[in-house]
């Protein structure tokens, strides 16, 4: 929290001035308006359901929200257990001024946090004022719940509110405006849902003329998966024309906690564990100390009565035992038992310590295991032993003292003698000249255990001699058998210490050359990947196949493999260093006799692996040249056959030709019927007399189809549209000059000599006037426009007619026939409808995203429009956003509206 200037009064009740607006009571609550029966029933279920969410976690709850807080108990707890800091010690009387009291510190302690209460004073809570009690709860809810939620740049209700609409933006029937009758129908919760587990929720077949359903659903799944207990009843909200908008924030914020406090989540269980950890280990400490302390005590009780004993030995054997064993007791048996007993203190004051640093009461013992029972047990212990001690010499003084000197002396030379046997061959060894840098460094620590352990027996070497020297100043009788003995292990031990350090000398040459290596190795590592990465995708692109269509784009890869053949003397560069790296390893192995294993610990790849791959790129390179060449003079061909096939097309005129002749069958065709049949006889003649130059094209056309060529840039005209043009002229002349027979037979039968020049609507239009008289059994009349019959309607027949034929020629060609289709089918869209449509699916945005078009778009048409689309530039726009204006634009060839 920031600071902020904070004044407190405190008199009966609370008035604290606070700078931020949502610390305080909000200034819109109306206090009347939680008398109204339906708000106060949904401010009750829920503030008391939000309250037992977390007294719950102190193992209470409470039924009845005014009656409950009244003590100020479970107030306290309730500040505590959301707040995660211990309040003042509560009064336990029960009397009114003692919960006046408990109210009072758990008021203070929510003005301690920046809070602003608003004529709420403990008397009231504790008098079981309802509004009072409601409005103290919600406070809590907005300082713990709600202000501390931050989205961008809001905070509190803003930004929770922020947080919701962001999170339902993308679902149907979902429009979070406010705290209320945004959250009526019970499509926002379900999407809050959905959106962060859609596993949860089958948002589909959510209906919004369903509210009940839809809010008893996010209910049941809130309280059974996420762990948000039921606080509102859906028909309250549903009966309810505006419901409780601080109602409403409770539950949603517990929503945000569960989904966007993750991170708290984490936290929270992390100090759980914490906390359980150090109980614990507290506990653990405990068991500890309780076992030892049973385990010392008993060992007290058993070792004293056999301290105690004072019944001296006949033998000076025996008496030599019964010293050996007190020795053993010294050496063995105690030592442990002293570390235990420290380790017992040492435990105790940690225990304690811990204790009382994390507020826990102080450990107590079992009776008689307290540190003081153990001291006097001690100290009783060591008074025993002592006095045991102190007989033994005392027996042991009339013992022959060579006698026990010389039995030492043994004793202690069998003990060095065991400890050297195999020392002098483990030093002489040379392990290490076959051993990797890891083992070089384990035997290195193994040496210097060894020299450790070495150090130690110095004192028994020493222990040896002053006995030897002894026994020699008391003239003992077999003091030669001593010196010999004594001399052989001084002999050994300088020895051991000689090769002690040759040995240490040795392993760190051979460790310093296998550092040498070792950093070789990773140097060989650090270099060769890259390179080999390099030679793995320029085999790949050498090997790479492609498919070419002109001369330009192989003329491109052309250069392009010209490009990355000028790299290859500087990748060679590179590959003769990663070489040279690992000849210079095999140099310091060949110099210092070291055996490498042959391995490199930082990479699989070796220097044979490089160099095979190189000796493989060099192969693919004049392949690769040779592919490119090979292409280049095919694609030559096929220039050279694009231009044969246009060249003839231009000078045989076949296109145009074809086209031309159509064009005069169907429109030039006029005069009399013998001059039509003649005109039409000489068409025909000219089709077949071209019919050569349409096989030679066809000849062309067949090598060009083989060749797999499928444009050709020299020529507009292709062997389809020559051959289709050619057939329907050919089709043509066939429809006309079946009709001029039949017109001709209608003429002599009706013994009229009928010129169709006195037709001006053409052949078509008499051979139609024909039919209809014929079928009449009349006379064909000169002009058929003037029968007064047209088929379907007069009025819609002038308006196509005006059309197809706007110069009243009364001929309709092809072409305008096929424009009028055209234009009474085709059904058109514009860029403003097409740009308005994409506005639509980026709820209102200039740009529009990824996600937003695979989501709204089938799979083939998002992917189309995301490929299409050039990026947006503009302010605020995140990463990857699209631009759907121009991309309308392009589709009907404008420019950016």
């Amino acid at each position: 929290m920031t600071a902020v200037e904070t004044q407190i009064t405190y008199t009966n009740s609370y008035t604290i001035q606070h700078e931020d607006a949502y610390m305080t009571q909000e200034e819109d609550w109306d206090r009347d308006l939680l008398l109204d029966p339906a708000w106060e029933k949904q401010q009750r279920k829920t503030f008391t359901a939000w309250c037992n969410s977390h007294l719950r976690k102190a193992g209470t709850q409470i039924e009845n929200i005014e009656e409950d807080f009244r003590n100020g108990l479970k107030l306290m707890l309730l500040l505590e257990v959301i707040s995660g800091e211990r309040l003042p010690k509560p009064d336990k009387g029960k009397m009114r001024f003692h919960k006046i009291a408990n109210v009072n510190k758990a008021l203070d302690f929510i003005c301690s946090k920046g809070v602003k209460l608003v004529s709420i004073g403990a008397e009231e809570i504790v008098d079981g004022n309802v509004k009072m009690t409601l409005g103290m709860i919600w406070t809590i809810i907005l300082r713990f719940a709600i202000q501390d939620i931050s989205v961008e740049e809001t905070s509190a209700k803003e930004g929770l509110l922020l947080w919701c609409q962001r999170k339902t933006a993308p679902y149907r029937n979902v429009n979070v405006q406010n705290f209320h009758i945004s959250w009526k129908d019970g499509l926002a919760l379900c999407a809050l849902i959905h959106r962060h587990r859609p596993d949860l929720i089958d948002y589909s077949k959510l209906r919004k003329d369903d509210p009940i359903g839809n809010l008893n659903t996010a209910f049941e799944v809130a309280e059974k998966y996420l762990d948000i207990p039921k606080m509102l009843d859906a028909e309250d909200i549903v009966n309810t024309p505006k419901p409780d908008e601080k109602a409403i924030m409770t539950y949603v914020s517990c929503f945000y906690h569960a989904f966007a406090g993750a991170e708290q989540a984490e936290t929270a269980a992390n100090r759980i564990c914490k906390v359980l950890a150090v109980n614990q280990e507290n506990e653990k400490l405990m068991e500890e100390y309780e076992k030892l302390a049973s385990e010392l005590l008993e060992w007290i009780r058993r070792t004293i009565p056999w301290l105690e004993n004072r019944v001296a030995e006949q033998t000076m054997r025996a008496m030599q035992q019964k010293l050996e064993d007190f020795r053993d007791y010294r050496r063995v048996h105690k030592p442990p038992r002293v570390q235990e007993k420290c380790q017992l203190e040492i435990n105790f004051n940690t225990l304690q310590t811990k204790l009382r640093l994390s507020n826990r009461p102080a450990f107590m013992p079992s009776e008689g295991k307290m540190v003081s029972d153990i001291a006097n047990a001690w100290k009783g212990l060591e008074q025993v032993e002592k006095g045991y001690e102190e007989w033994l010499l005392t027996e042991i003084r009339r013992l022959e003292r060579l006698d026990h000197l010389a039995e030492k002396f043994k004793q202690k030379c069998a003990m060095h003698e065991a400890w050297t046997t195999g020392k002098e061959d483990l030093l002489s060894q040379k392990d290490y000249e076959s051993a990797s840098l890891m083992e070089i460094r384990a035997l290195m620590r193994k040496h210097e255990a060894f020299e450790s352990d070495l150090a130690a027996h110095q004192d028994r070497v020493e222990q040896i001699a002053a006995i030897a020297q002894e026994l020699n100043e008391l003239d003992y009788h077999d003091a030669a058998t001593v010196n010999t003995r004594c001399q052989g292990i001084c002999d050994q031990w300088d020895n051991l210490g000689t090769l002690t350090q040759k040995r240490r000398d040795s392993l760190e040459r051979v460790e310093k050359l296998w550092e040498t290596i070792d950093q070789l190795y990773l140097e060989f590592a650090k270099r060769a990947a890259p390179f080999n990465n390099w030679m793995d995708g320029a085999m790949e692109d050498l090997q790479d196949m492609f498919i070419v269509h002109s001369i330009e784009e192989i003329q491109s890869l052309i250069t392009a493999h010209d490009q990355f053949k000028a790299t290859l003397p500087e990748a060679d560069k590179e590959r003769m260093a990663t070489l040279g790296i690992h000849n210079e390893i095999l140099k310091i192995a060949q110099t210092y006799g070291i055996k490498l294993s042959g391995i490199n610990p930082y990479t699989n790849l070796s220097s044979q692996d490089i160099s095979t791959k190189w000796d493989t790129v060099k192969h693919f390179v004049p392949l690769r040249d040779q592919m490119l060449q090979e292409e280049v003079a095919r694609q030559q061909a096929n220039e050279r056959l694009r231009r044969q096939f246009a060249a003839q097309m231009e000078v045989r005129d076949g296109g145009a030709w074809v086209t031309s002749e159509i064009s005069h069958v169907s429109v030039d065709i006029a005069g009399s019927l013998e001059e039509q049949m003649n005109s039409l006889k000489q068409y025909e003649q000219n089709i077949i007399n071209y019919k050569s130059n349409i096989d030679k094209l066809e000849g062309d056309h067949q090598l060009i189809q083989e060749s797999l060529i499928f444009d050709n840039k020299h020529t507009n005209y292709t062997m389809e549209v020559c051959m289709q043009t050619a057939a329907r002229s050919a089709d043509g002349l066939s429809s006309h000059s079946s009709l001029l027979k039949v017109y001709a037979t209608s003429v002599l039968i009706s013994s009229h000599s009928l010129s169709t020049a006195a037709h001006p609507c053409g052949l078509g239009a008499a051979a139609h006037h024909y039919r209809q008289n014929h079928q009449r059994g009349g006379e064909p009349d000169p002009d058929p426009r003037r029968q007064g019959h047209q088929p379907g309607g007069e009025v819609e027949f002038a308006r196509i007619m005006t059309l197809v034929d706007p110069n009243n020629t009364g001929v309709v060609t092809f072409q305008a026939f096929i424009d009028f289709m055209t234009r009474e089918t085709a059904e058109t869209d514009t860029a403003e409808q097409v740009m308005a449509s994409f506005k639509i699916l980026a709820s209102d945005k200039n740009y529009i995203t990824v996600e937003e078009l695979r989501r709204e778009l089938p799979p083939e048409q998002a992917e189309y429009c995301i490929t299409r689309m050039t990026r947006y530039v503009g302010p605020d726009c995140p990463s990857g956003a699209l631009d759907y204006i121009s991309f309308s634009s392009a589709l009907y060839g404008e420019s950016d509206l």
